[in-house]
């Protein structure tokens, strides 16, 4: 079969680009998907993702290598194996980032990728209540929840502490005022998940010039005499097909799973192609380079007041919860259970705010292994838990063998800076600053982990060590740049040295973003239709 146009992955990226591609009706999409459909109820509420946290049907359920500078540990990866990707399982916190993010993309090169290039882009796909405005659209297919007046009362009390200890208040971190503690959006529409797939693909589904394929799992891309990408081969139920693109193949399978096709496809490392058999087509050495992920680690509370733990630890809380979802949309099932945080500065001699929070009013461990689920703590309880803005450490992806159905090799090489183990240990100091608040103090009845004998820098970074983990916004593996050796893709998103080939997602981000990714993957797709759609 041939297409003018063939999108790899279905995630937060590919279902807009299938939208975008095929809105005109003069170009042919195909869209391929690894995993299967997102029909599962569970997709739609919000706190369906604790379903997913562990689910090899939907997710990926990826590792890193150990990690040298986290106690040797494997970190969980979890990524979408469904219609819909990461966007589909994820916590849905929305978040743009701070305007210095992009500035700093475009310093590097990126001309058109400046904070102020892309605010259309981020306008373009929201539907926000505060309607059309300088920070947000009021039209777009991604629907934007303020938790505002729906989040459990103790997160008032966080926001009250913070502001007796002189922090400001944000009342939108995506809107002027970045800076400070406050409640989070989520993209959420009548207290179901809105996802790209849901808001972009679906509605669309019946047009005749898009086709989606599942369970196509990409083997490699084709090439024609001159090095122009002309197609892709996928393994669908133990079958290869072969699909033809008459204008370009564009790459959207994420972070780890696009620059793993690039090297099966012989584009990559020259050196690193000659140790696994696959010939070369063209020496790009960046691909899987400057990985990126925001790292963080909680500090678990037993509270004086009741917490979500109390609704969520028995049969008839949750019942009860259930009911009020299923009867009006609302409650605790239709938010995040990330619902108060706010960006920090470490010391006053920041720029900017360079530290996350995220508190909430529940406590759960993270389990050990995949056979248990997340599980409130048997007491009233909460957590507050932290992850720098913007680390300077650069992992890498890597495939394992030639053969695609190998999980890529992820190496993050976390805590490799010294500016990364300093906001560790600064993280945990403002942590345990604002836990001191009159009002926090007030409601605390005792640390429960790390606890009072965790208290000084060294025994702070050691349990950083031992417990941080990813929160899951892999990213630059692709990066966007203007040098090829250092860089997979142009400023127009078009790979160095191939034709026939773009990457859209993730990968491209030349740094990673202050705060969640999702809404920069969304706002890079968007961007990215465009370009090429003005390029055909």
């Amino acid at each position: 079969m041939k297409y003018d146009y063939i999108i790899v992955g279905a995630g937060s990226a590919g279902c807009i680009l299938a939208n975008r591609l095929s809105a005109s009706g003069e170009h042919s999409v195909l869209l391929l998907e690894a995993g299967g459909k997102d029909s599962s109820p569970w997709f739609k509420v919000p706190v369906g993702f604790a379903k997913m946290y562990y689910n090899p049907t939907y997710n990926w359920m990826y590792y890193s290598e150990p990690e040298k500078q986290l106690a040797d540990r494997r970190i969980y990866a979890p990524r979408g194996k469904v219609q819909g990707g990461s966007g589909s399982i994820n916590a849905m916190i929305y978040v743009r980032g701070q305007p210095h993010d992009f500035d700093d993309w475009a310093a590097g090169g990126n001309d058109g990728w400046s904070f102020e290039d892309v605010l259309p882009y981020f306008r373009k796909l929201e539907s926000h209540p505060l309607g059309d405005t300088a920070y947000h659209g009021a039209d777009g297919p991604i629907h934007i929840s303020p938790m505002k007046g729906h989040t459990h009362p103790i997160c008032d009390t966080f926001i009250e502490g913070c502001q007796q200890l002189g922090y400001g208040r944000s009342e939108d971190f995506n809107g002027k005022d970045f800076e400070g503690a406050g409640l989070y959006d989520v993209n959420t529409r009548n207290g179901q998940r809105c996802s790209s797939s849901f808001a972009y693909l679906h509605p669309v589904l019946g047009r005749p010039n898009l086709a989606i394929e599942h369970h196509a799992l990409a083997q490699r891309l084709l090439f024609d005499a001159q090095g122009r990408v002309t197609g892709v081969v996928v393994s669908q139920h133990g079958v290869e097909h072969s699909f033809s693109a008459g204008k370009e193949v564009i790459l959207a399978a994420g972070a780890v799973d696009t620059p793993k096709l690039l090297q099966l496809s012989g584009i990559a490392d020259r050196e690193l192609l000659a140790r696994h058999g696959i010939p070369l087509v063209h020496d790009l050495p960046a691909v899987g380079r400057n990985l990126q992920d925001h790292l963080c680690v909680s500090y678990y509370y037993k509270a004086n007041v009741p917490t979500l733990n109390d609704e969520l630890s028995s049969l008839l809380g949750q019942v009860k919860l259930g009911i009020q979802y299923l009867l009006t949309r609302k409650g605790a099932l239709s938010m995040s259970v990330n619902q108060a945080g706010g960006f920090f500065r470490s010391d006053a001699q920041q720029a900017h705010p360079n530290l996350q929070l995220y508190f909430n009013p529940l406590s759960y461990q993270i389990p050990k292994n995949n056979k248990t689920s997340l599980k409130p703590e048997p007491y009233s309880g909460f957590l507050l838990c932290f992850n720098p803005c913007r680390p300077t450490s650069r992992g890498s992806i890597e495939i394992a063998s030639k053969d695609p159905a190998d999980a890529a090799l992820i190496r993050p090489n976390y805590l490799s800076t010294q500016k990364d183990i300093d906001e560790a240990i600064q993280g945990s100091r403002l942590i345990r600053t604002i836990m001191a608040a009159p009002a926090l103090k007030a409601i605390t009845v005792e640390e429960v982990l790390p606890g009072p004998a965790v208290d000084d820098d060294e025994a702070m970074l050691q349990y950083f060590r031992e417990n941080s983990g990813s929160i899951y916004h892999l990213c630059g593996s692709c990066a966007m740049g203007a040098d090829p050796r250092t860089s997979v893709v142009d400023a127009r998103l078009r790979v160095h040295g191939v034709e026939g080939l773009r990457i859209v997602d993730a990968s491209i981000f030349p740094n990673v973003t202050s705060g969640n990714t999702n809404a920069a993957v969304m706002m890079v797709a968007e961007k990215g239709a465009d370009l090429i759609l003005a390029d055909a």
